[in-house]
């Protein structure tokens, strides 16, 4: 459910308490938020917290229950999400690294010079610029980058599907990998040319669906099965690689 959408109701529908418990030498500390739900939940935050919501007269001792009999569950994903958190803390990129476009990997090389670009053999930036300069600039070459490819492949599935968008855009987007406006502005984040094609295609054609249907009805599944029939298998490409992104701060 969406906050924004539902903090109107807070007030009225929600008690939020902190809850710390002790059971079998492990402490579990969460967020209890209770509403007119009929069943019990458990959501790890992006800060690391643990929010559980449960029915508003579920016992206490209940929900205590629930929470312990999911904490292998828990304490997995909490280590999974503090390595994530370790891995982006450690990113950096110098020079001589390999980064990807379309799914291939092309080196970072030093080139004399004020400017900076890729050549379709590498990424070229100005000698001696600090870690911070470099992914500055390297995300303006993937931004320009990424323009011309999204462009045209939205230009060649556009012809095959019979739409055409109002406008294509190019943004920061971190985990919205597309989207398409009710005016059919379509805008697709930066960060999707580092993947293959496979799943840059899907995203574009994903996204040109959206022209003819404004949901995820089956009829609009049809609609992207009819120029891409194996695009769940793209689909679960997407989620690996939005996995892979989440351990690199591109921020």
């Amino acid at each position: 459910m969406d906050p924004e959408r539902f903090g109107c109701c807070l007030r009225r529908r929600i008690r939020k308490d902190l809850i710390r418990f002790e059971r079998e030498e492990s402490m579990i500390e969460y967020t209890l938020i209770r509403s007119k739900r009929r069943t019990m939940a458990i959501h790890i935050k992006k800060d690391i917290t643990l929010e559980v919501r449960a029915p508003l007269k579920t016992p206490k001792a209940e929900i205590d229950r629930f929470v312990m009999s999911k904490r292998d569950w828990i304490e997995k994903h909490l280590a999974a999400i503090a390595q994530q958190a370790d891995n982006r803390a450690r990113f950096s990129i110098r020079y001589n690294d390999t980064l990807s476009l379309q799914g291939r990997e092309y080196p970072i090389i030093a080139k004399e010079g004020k400017r900076a670009g890729f050549d379709d053999q590498c990424f070229f930036l100005p000698p001696a610029l600090p870690p911070d300069e470099i992914k500055r600039v390297i995300i303006q070459v993937y931004r320009a980058v990424a323009k011309e490819i999204l462009a045209n492949k939205v230009n060649d599935y556009s012809k095959q599907m019979g739409v055409m968008p109002a406008a294509v855009k190019v943004n920061s987007a971190k985990t919205r990998w597309g989207s398409c406006s009710g005016k059919n502005i379509i805008n697709f984040s930066w960060r999707l040319v580092m993947a293959d094609d496979d799943v840059i295609n899907y995203v574009v054609v994903h996204e040109l669906a959206h022209i003819r249907e404004h949901n995820h009805s089956e009829r609009f599944w049809r609609v992207v099965a009819s120029v891409l029939p194996d695009y769940e298998r793209r689909r679960k490409k997407l989620k690996e690689f939005q996995r892979k992104l989440a351990n690199e701060d591109w921020d």
